[in-house]
């Protein structure tokens, strides 16, 4: 207590002049996203805190620097991302989104935890300490998401409860599992009952949700969705008292459809996140800062997309010394070479430089200790021919996932399908291809199978074990064959992602970490994405969207329409399992 009243006292006399400041950046332009005009201003800063904007120039400082007319914004947010996504650990996730201006990042580790229960979000608490970003975490609120697959771990509201007093947390992660909050079920409301009476925060997931559905989730004090597709479920979040978080990732990229949705007189209650974003394209195109150039070249006011990116999204996760550049808020802020193009000359964490140019100043120590449930979580059962094979009568058509390029929804299809000696056999021409999610965790051995399209594999198999959100291995092939070998690889690397052709492994991303991530250095792990880009355009030369990522949302059972866990075919609009084979006297 004593520090933070002697800081407390020297940050209240530099304000007043009265004492020398310890940084002054001089001549900015800076962003007021509160009025949303520029200002010329200098920002004073002491002990990590801004302590004013002052365009006298009257303020003296230890260390200067001249920003020489460019613009200032205050550090990015994101309002939703789960690191594992991105393949990293969060200590060297860091490291990626700074360069980005992207200085606070509010995560939910529902994927690790999947795997690794509450062990898994200790390990992310902890790792996430390293780093010089902000790494916020909501508590996963749906571990399983569903009760109808095998994940690696149950939580329930005592198992969090300890975590709610954690410096880090700020409440509970997106409520996926809609039908238990609208249907009372007392082991979900115990979760939000919890984490009101801790005063936190809690996010929503409003798939597909109709309004009166969200009606419901408004009563039970769920207070966010960035899971709106269309204007229209934005206005009616908007108006029923919700933050909408617009997101833009790499399998679901909602932006444009729902900027138009975004007025002056309601753009306080938007705000930008990820969601799921990999490695290959947080370092190529950005996160936040990504989001921030799509909306300005869709028309948006520059200083508008800003407050949307920065304020925003403080407010509505309660960081109330975050968003803005003022006194009394962290000097997280970035220098802009280009307004309109969002170009980032340098990145400001608490007054001290740790980005410039697309670099880290100092790079952060990445490795850190897995306990052997978080680095052997991988179980998976031996394949053969046999375990694959999905029988179906002669002439039978069948219950088929349609996936969408570029969403993470999918359409249900029943089509006629190639049979041979009583089983479905893939097909390139129709683009049928077979479709298997195993169970990793327990040795359980189960197995869901199902036929996709709209992937148009040429050949081969790909596999992973990122499979939202129980993470269980799942395999896409034209052959059993190649699915049997993809699927042995992943045991044998402890997870991760593979494509495999004519019985070779022709490239591979090894993440022992959950099966989620990895802990190799950047760059290696930037330079393995790349080949195994490289591999899937072998044998998809004319693709044009993120296979892995669209891959990995197929075993989701909260995401309309048709999904595949490991015990089988699931229907999420009417939350049941599904035959492959249709039953056309059923059905009529």
């Amino acid at each position: 207590m004593h520090g933070s009243m002697d800081i407390l006292k020297k940050s209240i006399a530099i304000s007043q002049q009265k004492q020398t400041a310890d940084f002054i950046l001089r001549n900015a332009l800076v962003a007021d996203v509160f009025s949303l005009v520029w200002t010329k201003a200098d920002i004073v800063v002491s002990d990590g805190l801004i302590v004013a904007i002052d365009s006298t120039g009257s303020f003296e400082a230890r260390e200067e620097m001249d920003a020489s007319g460019r613009y200032v914004v205050p550090g990015l947010i994101d309002g939703h991302i789960h690191i594992e996504s991105s393949m990293l650990t969060p200590s060297a996730f860091g490291d990626v989104l700074l360069p980005h201006g992207v200085t606070t990042v509010v995560t939910d580790p529902h994927e690790i935890a999947n795997v690794a229960g509450v062990e898994g979000i200790e390990f992310m608490l902890k790792d996430a300490e390293k780093s010089p970003m902000d790494i916020f975490v909501m508590l996963p609120s749906s571990v399983p998401s569903t009760s109808f697959e095998h994940a690696g771990a149950t939580l329930e509201a005592a198992d969090l409860q300890p975590l709610l007093s954690h410096a880090s947390v700020l409440g509970l992660a997106e409520v996926m599992d809609y039908p238990s909050v609208l249907s009372g079920d007392e082991a979900m409301l115990a979760k939000l009952l919890m984490t009101k009476e801790a005063g936190l925060r809690i996010d929503g997931h409003g798939a597909g949700l109709q309004s009166e559905q969200i009606r419901g989730y408004r009563t039970a004090g769920i207070q966010t969705d960035h899971e709106c597709v269309t204007a229209d479920e934005a206005r009616d979040r908007i108006a029923q008292g919700m933050y909408v978080l617009i997101r833009e990732g790499s399998a679901a990229k909602n932006l444009r459809d729902l900027l138009p949705a975004v007025k002056p007189h309601n753009a306080r209650r938007f705000l930008f996140c990820t969601d799921d974003k990999h490695l290959d394209e947080l370092v190529d195109e950005g996160s936040i800062d990504h989001a921030v150039r799509l909306s300005i070249a869709a028309g948006m006011e520059p200083l508008q997309a800003i407050q949307l990116a920065t304020l925003n999204a403080a407010e509505s996760y309660g960081l109330n010394q975050k968003g803005a550049l003022a006194a009394g808020y962290e000097a997280d802020f970035l220098l802009l070479d280009h307004l309109e193009q969002f170009k980032i000359a340098s990145v400001y964490k608490q007054g001290v430089k740790v980005a410039e140019n697309g670099c880290m100043v100092t790079p952060t120590e990445t490795q850190s200790y897995c306990s052997k449930r978080i680095s052997q979580s991988v179980h998976l059962p031996k394949l053969t021919v046999e375990s694959l094979a999905i029988p179906l009568a002669e002439g039978a058509k069948a219950n088929i996932m349609e996936i969408i390029p570029d969403q993470i929804v999918t359409n249900k299809v029943i089509e006629e399908v190639t049979i041979k000696n009583g089983t479905f056999v893939q097909s390139i021409e129709r683009d049928h291809l077979k479709l298997a999610v195993i169970e990793r965790h327990h040795q359980l051995h189960t197995i869901g199978l199902g036929i996709v399209k709209g992937f148009g594999l040429e050949k081969g198999a790909v596999a992973t074990t990122i499979a939202h959100d129980s993470h269980n291995a799942i395999v896409l092939g034209t052959n059993d064959e190649d699915m049997i070998v993809a699927v042995q690889a992943l045991q044998e690397m402890q997870g991760g992602l593979v494509v495999v052709n004519e019985g070779q492994i022709m490239a591979s991303l090894a993440l022992p970490v959950a099966g989620l991530m990895t802990q190799v250095p950047l760059e290696e792990a930037v330079q393995s994405l790349k080949k195994l880009h490289e591999a899937v355009h072998t044998i998809h030369p004319t693709l044009d969207f993120h296979l892995f990522l669209t891959l990995s949302f197929l075993s989701l059972p909260v995401i309309p329409t048709l999904k595949l866990t490991d015990t089988g075919l699931f229907d999420v609009t009417t939350f049941q399992h599904i035959e492959i084979e249709v039953n056309e006297k059923a059905d009529h």
